[in-house]
């Protein structure tokens, strides 16, 4: 079913007239507070209500605001500046008025499990929209799922949010690190067969997840791993681990990192005159926050890949959503510069959260957990043209479209075509 403006409002009247009442309790569910749209009649009876009511609906996002991650916490404003919009010119989202509540876990896992339970038990919010991180989403989905809280497109790119199968409240949002590894692979098969790669990436499942993913995408080729280096997030900096894959001469670096490592690499590549190889950097770390301080002279050539429309391109300059984000983070964040594209990010998973929650044939969160597994060709605006939200029984992906860019002169420009990873390598399997 293809997701339309008309479809989800009809859905929405269908579920509201089945969803009338308070309350809730589903397994691991509270009751409902402020005049809720429990089901009494219907598909929708007894479903868990909490945080959502007939005009509002509560959300809870944990972001590191502070910390070895905290150009992240520009993400949340993005999002919350397209809530405010909704919120004040659309009527909310099915007229639920959202409230976006952030904590800051400061990118520790136990911190974050604290939030989650403060957000769900104290907050009773309706859904934990956004969770960052591989550390933090791994250590706080298994509260989601004993509370059986939709935990909804976190902002990570692990494999595992699309492959398990046990912990169906979560789900994620980006294209998975493997994919994004693979078109890494694809590019260097192509334009350089006999690269000799270095890699330098953050000793967790986030920095394995892609590393794993680009060993294997090249296997039987002729580009071959020759050196790898990890680093800790409570490291000072990944100078040592540069001098050392400096030596080893590879013609490529794979730099997979967090946005402060991500520039402390760069920074350390454009210093080392001996050593100029081909630098990729994962999607995560290639935001313009993380290359300015290096300084753009030093940036050149380097590649990496997105899904989501560029702020600073010239190409999007007259798009009309484009126009539509710059002119509403002006009026709804003055405070955020819309030339970060973790502000871009931000409200195009906000967009994305939109579709879904109204694509849901229930208000409720099982509505929610069941819509965000059923999104067939949904199109949000700010992803590039081509890439669309579609999940599955079975594949819980929902982005897996990317393209390749160059950065040139001061900003990102795209180049190839986007690339559906399904189609090109087949689905990932758990």
């Amino acid at each position: 079913m293809r997701v339309t403006s008309i479809g989800c409002a009809a859905l929405l009247l269908l579920a509201a007239a089945a969803c009338g009442g308070r309350g809730d309790t589903g397994t691991g569910g509270t009751s409902g507070t402020g005049g809720g749209a429990t089901a009494a009649a219907g598909q929708c009876q007894g479903q868990q209500t909490t945080g959502i009511t007939d005009t509002s609906i509560k959300l809870g996002g944990i972001y590191p605001l502070s910390g070895p991650a905290s150009a992240y916490g520009a993400i949340p404003k993005g999002i919350k500046a397209y809530f405010d919009y909704v919120n004040a010119e659309k009527g909310g989202i099915g007229g639920r008025k959202v409230e976006f509540v952030v904590r800051d876990d400061g990118y520790q896992p136990p911190k974050a499990v604290e939030e989650a339970r403060r957000l769900v038990e104290q907050e009773q919010v309706f859904a934990l929209f956004q969770t960052l991180g591989t550390p933090s989403t791994t250590a706080t989905w298994d509260y989601a799922n004993q509370r059986k809280v939709p935990q909804v497109f976190v902002a990570t790119g692990a494999s595992t949010w699309g492959t398990d199968t046990a912990h169906p409240w979560t789900i994620g949002w980006q294209p998975n690190y493997i994919s994004e590894a693979r078109v890494y692979a694809q590019y260097l098969k192509t334009d350089k067969p006999d690269a000799k790669v270095a890699v330098l990436y953050q000793n967790d499942d986030f920095g394995k997840d892609l590393l794993d993913g680009f060993k294997r995408a090249v296997e039987g080729s002729g580009v071959k791993v020759v050196a790898e280096q990890s680093y800790e997030v409570t490291d000072p900096s990944v100078d040592a681990q540069m001098r050392n894959l400096a030596e080893s001469k590879a013609d490529v670096l794979l730099n997979v990192t967090t946005p402060k490592f991500g520039s402390q690499a760069l920074a350390a590549d454009a210093k080392n005159t001996g050593w100029n190889p081909l630098h990729i950097v994962n999607n995560v770390a290639a935001s313009i926050t993380v290359l300015k301080p290096v300084g753009f002279q030093n940036v050149q050539g380097i590649v990496s890949a997105s899904y989501y429309k560029d702020p600073t391109d010239p190409t999007w300059k007259d798009d009309a959503e484009m126009k539509l984000y710059h002119e509403k983070m002006k009026q709804y964040a003055p405070d955020a510069d819309p030339a970060v594209p973790y502000h871009t990010f931000g409200w195009a998973v906000a967009s994305s959260f939109h579709k879904a929650m109204e694509a849901a044939k229930c208000p409720t969160r099982e509505g929610l957990r069941d819509s965000m597994r059923d999104l067939k060709g949904v199109k949000v605006d700010m992803l590039l043209p081509g890439v669309t939200l579609d999940t599955a029984a079975g594949d819980g992906f929902p982005i897996e479209s990317l393209q390749l860019m160059t950065f040139k002169g001061e900003r990102w420009e795209l180049f190839g075509q986007v690339i559906d990873t399904r189609k090109e390598f087949g689905p990932l399997t758990g």
